[in-house]
């Protein structure tokens, strides 16, 4: 088994987990909205001041965005995926759903031309539970040729989805947020965070539709432990590679992005 090696569910601790840096022993997670939303304050002050600085883009030294584009372009030699309108089927581009957005950096990538000028065309929406990074990422938008993105405060553990969620989407992405959240405080009382999450997120997607999402803290296998229960509607489809290393006789990767495909109905 291929292990992604490091400190793990440490994000203080953990070199291979690049973000905004936070106060000491107030680590990442999901419920630190204080340290979230001084971060992104930041954030806009920096880009006021330079409009050429977006923030910190999550897992840029392992080239995660790279990883995500190349694993969409193979989706879409499947046909798995459309970057723009067929014309003989009628067949609408494909829409995408980043949960915890941030800057919104994943979505604006998406719609750069890429080295044969091709770029996805279809509606995409960030959503974040910090107000502060929906303003960042709507600031930055204004910057640049990206009309089809669009952003919006929501509570994904806490609230229901606004109008924007429609029928769903047909790739919902996820880049770091699923870590942060697995490092929530738990009482054992109550229902695991991640849990939680997979229940709320399922929904987001069209039947057929994919499930994109990176991690640092898990490994490939407790990923799917995670997400792809025996009576799940998530299945495995493909996974995205990495550079690898070895290190106590181990070989692994510092990240890992896993593609999950829900089942028809």
């Amino acid at each position: 088994m291929t292990e992604v090696i490091g400190p793990k569910r440490t994000w203080n601790e953990g070199v291979v987990c690049k973000g905004p840096t936070l106060p000491p022993l107030r680590t990442a997670t999901r419920t630190d909205s204080d340290s979230w939303d001084a971060a992104y304050s930041r954030e806009i002050r920096n880009h006021d001041e330079d409009a050429d600085d977006e923030g910190t883009v999550w897992f840029s030294e392992s080239g995660a965005e790279e990883a995500i584009l190349e694993q969409l372009d193979a989706l879409e030699e499947q046909g798995m995926l459309r970057r723009a309108l067929n014309a003989s089927s009628g067949q609408k581009p494909s829409t995408f759903l980043d949960l915890g957005t941030g800057n919104g950096h994943l979505l604006f990538s998406l719609c750069e031309e890429d080295e044969e000028g091709k770029c996805w065309n279809g509606e995409m929406f960030g959503i974040d539970y910090s107000a502060i990074s929906v303003q960042l990422a709507r600031r930055i938008a204004s910057t640049k040729a990206a009309d089809s993105v669009r952003f919006d405060k929501w509570d994904l553990l806490s609230e229901p989805p606004g109008a924007w969620l429609r029928d769903g989407f047909d790739v919902v992405l996820d880049k770091g947020t699923f870590d942060a959240i697995s490092l929530m405080p738990h009482s054992g009382s109550l229902r695991h965070p991640c849990d939680v999450y997979r229940e709320k997120v399922v929904p987001l997607i069209v039947p057929g539709g994919l499930f994109v999402i990176t991690s640092c803290n898990w490994t490939k296998d407790e990923l799917l432990d995670w997400l792809t229960p025996q009576d799940g509607e998530l299945q495995y489809y493909s996974e995205a590679k990495y550079p690898t290393f070895t290190f106590g006789g181990h070989t692994g990767q510092s990240i890992v992005t896993v593609v999950l495909r829900k089942g028809r109905p």
